[in-house]
């Protein structure tokens, strides 16, 4: 088949979510052996490591994103905590994300808010923290920028299911976004298919809706539908997983809404619009076949675009 998608988007891979366990060095090196791939995403390691996935990424050819997610969730960090040191500790999370971004040439470090409030009465000044947060973190990468500048990017998650992010629902992920942009430039917003079952809309509303503010995309899979299963909430197993989302037919829709909102030509921090799958093996299932399966059903629907 003719990978006529290489000259609209590059195709990348959540590391982290691949391969939950493991060497992080020889799981990159796997990777970086696979010229499907154009992007790995990665969270920032000890330094010697870092070091080790940068030669390798550097040998294949392979850009480098940043996900800032793991060190927010694993301690619970919230940038729009309304405790000052809460929020000062998640805060310097995503700076040392930004320095670990610098040091791979990455251009784009993904986070995430915090929790939605329990009282609707809060949601504003929780927007606003949010908002002072990231305007910090951004103008902390243009200082530490030297040819380039970092850009930071909020990942919208499900606000009633599983993660219960603050960002969110449209109307408030596009409050941050005009917020924060006018106070810095170097902001935008990732979206993710596997959230867009969890949210309202439906997916060319949301990513429409969203459209001047995109510069980094998600796409996998989610189990929203029935409580009683295993793998209900936010957890990204393989496409088609029984009681899933997501497959072949809604990959195509999602690519769809991308192309009509004109996502693959828009102006973007990396070289060209990124497209990042995020998988994770369960139930028996290995990194390197669900990873094999994600390429095979990107194709499938590619192919009926």
């Amino acid at each position: 088949m003719t990978e006529s998608w290489r000259q609209s988007m590059n195709i990348g891979i959540v590391h982290f979510m691949a391969f939950p366990t493991g060497d992080p060095v020889e799981q990159i090196r796997y990777l970086g052996e696979d010229d499907f791939f154009d992007v790995v995403e990665i969270k920032p390691y000890e330094q010697p490591v870092m070091e080790q996935i940068k030669s390798i990424c550097e040998q294949a050819g392979m850009s480098v994103g940043i996900g800032a997610q793991p060190g927010l969730l694993g301690p619970k960090l919230s940038l729009n905590d309304p405790d000052e040191a809460g929020r000062k500790a998640a805060i310097d999370s995503v700076k040392g994300a930004i320095d670990a971004g610098y040091f791979m040439d990455a251009r784009i470090v993904a986070c995430l808010s915090g929790p939605m409030p329990d009282s609707e009465a809060d949601i504003p000044a929780a927007v606003d923290l949010m908002a002072d947060s990231c305007v910090q973190i951004c103008n902390y990468a243009k200082e530490k920028a030297g040819d380039y500048c970092i850009y930071l990017s909020v990942e919208q998650f499900d606000d009633t299911t599983d993660k219960k992010c603050l960002i969110g629902p449209n109307d408030l992920t596009i409050q941050l976004a005009e917020k924060v942009r006018a106070q810095v430039d170097n902001f935008g917003i990732t979206a993710d298919l596997s959230h867009l079952p969890m949210l309202p809309g439906g997916t060319e509303g949301i990513l429409s809706g969203l459209a001047p503010y995109l510069i980094h995309m998600h796409a996998g899979n989610c189990v929203s539908a029935d409580e009683s299963l295993h793998l209900y909430g936010d957890l990204h197993p393989r496409f088609g997983y029984p009681g899933g989302e997501n497959d072949v037919p809604e990959l195509v829709e999602f690519l769809e809404a991308l192309i009509n909102i004109g996502y693959f030509k828009s102006d973007v921090p990396t070289d060209k619009p990124v497209l990042t799958f995020e998988v994770k093996p369960y139930d028996g299932d290995t990194s390197e076949l669900i990873i094999a399966h994600t390429k095979r059903t990107f194709k499938r629907a590619w192919a009926q675009l």
